[in-house]
């Protein structure tokens, strides 16, 4: 038997390289300095080229080690590019996190081409190309992964009040791709898990507020959470303390929902 610390859990994550996308605002922005704090180095991804380098002075700033690359996940090329360059500048990737998303904020009958494809592109299919791209990386150098997919409580909840249709559909297939490759992945050692947020404080959801007003009095407790209410989920999930946790989606909606 192996001997474990009591308790067998640590957020030291030295030794780590992560790599965070959507790391411009919000969740993402929160995420990679987590992350970094722990002690991980961390690749800031984002298409807002000073958003990534103002964050990078705040990490560094910090005592953190970061590399801001331009990356949007709409773009096969670059999402492949930025992988390559965060592997150079900063060694093999261990830690995903695949934050990036777009709302569609719009009927189903509404969506023209354009925007199915950005919606479509952003929310699930750059992730799948990212995961598979460091899954693959990890499989040859026979290293243990984490990969964190932030999916959406609109993958088990849709309102009539809040057009959502293909939000709803990419983040509902974004938990299936994480059961999924957890299961495929899971004999070498690469976790694939998933968080499903409410309603956090992001720059999507102050474009709701704008749209609909304050629906904050609707939830059971009155509140839209802030980014560092995750904290520690995405860090057990990036932890090796959660080395049998593979394949699950964690719910932290505050309730919201009100089951």
């Amino acid at each position: 038997m192996k001997d474990f610390p009591t308790p067998n859990f640590s957020t030291d994550l030295s030794g780590e390289v992560a790599l965070v996308t959507g790391a411009t605002s919000g969740l993402g922005r929160r995420f990679a300095r987590v992350l970094a704090v722990c002690g991980a180095k961390v690749a800031i991804t984002g298409r807002r080229r000073e958003r990534l380098e103002a964050l990078a002075v705040e990490i560094r700033g910090a005592g953190g080690e970061c590399e801001p690359i331009p990356m949007d996940m709409t773009d096969r090329a670059q999402i492949r590019a930025g992988l390559d360059r965060t592997v150079q500048a900063l060694g093999e990737v261990t830690i995903l996190v695949n934050n990036a998303g777009m709302a569609d904020a719009q009927y189903a009958t509404k969506i023209d081409d354009q925007m199915f494809d950005q919606v479509m592109n952003t929310n699930l299919e750059g992730p799948w190309i990212l995961s598979c791209a460091v899954a693959e990386r990890l499989m040859r150098a026979q290293r243990p992964g984490r990969i964190i997919n932030i999916a959406s409580m609109a993958a088990f909840d849709i309102q009539s009040r809040l057009p959502s249709a293909l939000y709803s559909t990419t983040k509902s297939a974004l938990v299936r791709m994480t059961e999924a490759m957890a299961v495929e992945w899971a004999r070498f050692n690469i976790n694939v898990n998933a968080i499903a947020p409410g309603t956090f404080a992001s720059e999507m959801v102050d474009g709701m507020l704008q749209r609909v007003g304050d629906f904050s009095q609707f939830f059971p407790r009155g509140r839209i959470c802030d980014p560092a209410q995750m904290d520690s989920t995405l860090l057990f999930l990036a932890s090796p303390s959660s080395e049998c946790v593979t394949g699950t989606v964690v719910k932290v909606d505050d309730g919201q929902l009100g089951r």
